[in-house]
């Protein structure tokens, strides 16, 4: 069976003094816009505070996928649906209820996604797998743009897609997605794809979300 096939790329290696230029150049080729949002508390990076996200969410011209990597997550994730994203994804090591935190970001009108970093078991959380629109398994540590991609995570993307079944979840995949891995990733079962560096480091940031779509639909289909 193919499976549809979602491109995200991130903001996070994108030019933020001209943010919206650099956005209008992908929008109509990118499925969602991907807002690392970090604090400097849960990974050792700082990104943008609930406001300057804001400003992003509310002039985005398509939809924004926003990853919080941040501490108090079960209190700020029904913010940023409220605020407009299309989907919200928390990280499993960062939230004390997370049960209740995916139920406030759907109540709140955005898909619910669930992420792990690479030393955390996904077993655990099959478990949410009713709560969750989609499922995020992190490629690289997070806290950075443009490192290496991890191709040990894929036994973790398998057992994904095992616990996932034939439900509408999506699969979602995060750190080091270029022309060379996405298409491992799509081999292992993933269907949606965080490209960041490969995208706005390219020469024609278009052409590549383009490219990287052509190349995981290949294997997908």
């Amino acid at each position: 069976m193919s499976r549809e096939i979602r491109i995200t790329p991130s903001i996070l290696n994108a030019d933020l003094n001209d943010l919206d230029t650099e956005i209008s150049r992908i929008a109509d080729v990118s499925d969602l816009i991907h807002l690392d949002v970090m604090d400097n508390i849960f990974v050792p990076n700082f990104t943008f505070d609930f406001q300057s996200a804001e400003a992003i969410i509310s002039a985005c011209p398509i939809g924004i996928d926003a990853h919080l990597m941040v501490a108090n997550v079960d209190q700020i994730a029904p913010q940023y649906a409220e605020v407009g994203c299309e989907s919200v994804t928390i990280h499993a090591e960062a939230t004390t209820d997370i049960a209740a935190t995916l139920r406030a970001i759907r109540k709140a009108g955005a898909r619910s996604g669930l992420a792990v970093k690479p030393n955390t078991a996904i077993d655990s959380y099959s478990q949410f797998s009713d709560l969750v629109d989609m499922f995020l398994i992190m490629t690289v540590e997070p806290g950075f743009g443009g490192q290496k991609f991890m191709a040990t995570m894929m036994d973790k993307v398998r057992q994904t897609r095992a616990i996932i079944g034939d439900r509408p979840i999506w699969l979602q995949v995060d750190g080091g997605i270029s022309l060379e891995t996405i298409e491992i990733a799509v081999d292992a079962g993933a269907d949606t794809f965080v490209a960041g560096s490969a995208v706005f480091k390219a020469q024609d940031p278009a052409a590549m979300v383009t490219s990287l779509r052509e190349l995981a639909k290949g294997v997908a289909n």
